[in-house]
């Protein structure tokens, strides 16, 4: 049997993004065609925007304008995610992709500035073949009940919370 399956990476650990960068990787060495809306990360240089801009099959879009946590309103976060929800929808019904990955979905939906059950009739309605991977802590129990497949990283040691060392160039972005 074969079919577009729903994968979950979440938790409080790193590599939700890091895991959902192997597999467009992995689906681009097939030839397959990947697209990334990226839903917090904004205009900040990341590694990942520079090196996939050597595949032609990876299409990578940052929708956000930054970490939603560290501000005091809401209200550009909640317009950039609903531009960004719009532009995944659509990109669901084109269907000119085999994998979707909506990264950092999660934090969206946790932080109320997405409908839950929007997000979900949008995924159970995409073209039966299409992959959507999402991202981010804190997935809903509802997006992890629809999922084939979730997996949770869970942090055991990080450099940052254990021994202050601050995020680096090429590891952390």
């Amino acid at each position: 049997m074969s079919k577009g399956l729903l994968i979950v990476f979440t938790g409080n650990g790193k590599g939700k993004t890091t895991a959902a960068l192997g597999m467009a990787l992995r689906a681009a060495g097939h030839g397959l065609k990947v697209l990334i809306l990226q839903f917090i990360k904004g205009a900040w240089s990341y590694g990942e925007l520079e090196a996939l801009k050597r595949f032609d099959e990876i299409e990578i879009e940052p929708l956000g304008s930054g970490f939603t946590w560290k501000k005091e309103t809401l209200d550009e976060d909640a317009r950039l995610a609903r531009s960004g929800w719009e532009r995944a929808v659509a990109a669901m019904k084109e269907s000119p992709y085999d994998m979707i990955i909506l990264d950092e979905l999660n934090y969206v939906l946790s932080y109320g500035l997405l409908p839950l059950e929007l997000v979900l009739e949008a995924i159970r309605k995409r073209p039966t073949k299409l992959h959507v991977v999402v991202t981010g802590r804190n997935a809903p129990e509802e997006l992890m009940g629809a999922a084939d497949l979730v997996t949770e990283m869970r942090r055991i040691k990080h450099p940052y919370h254990d021994q202050g060392v601050k995020a680096q160039r090429g590891i952390e972005f």
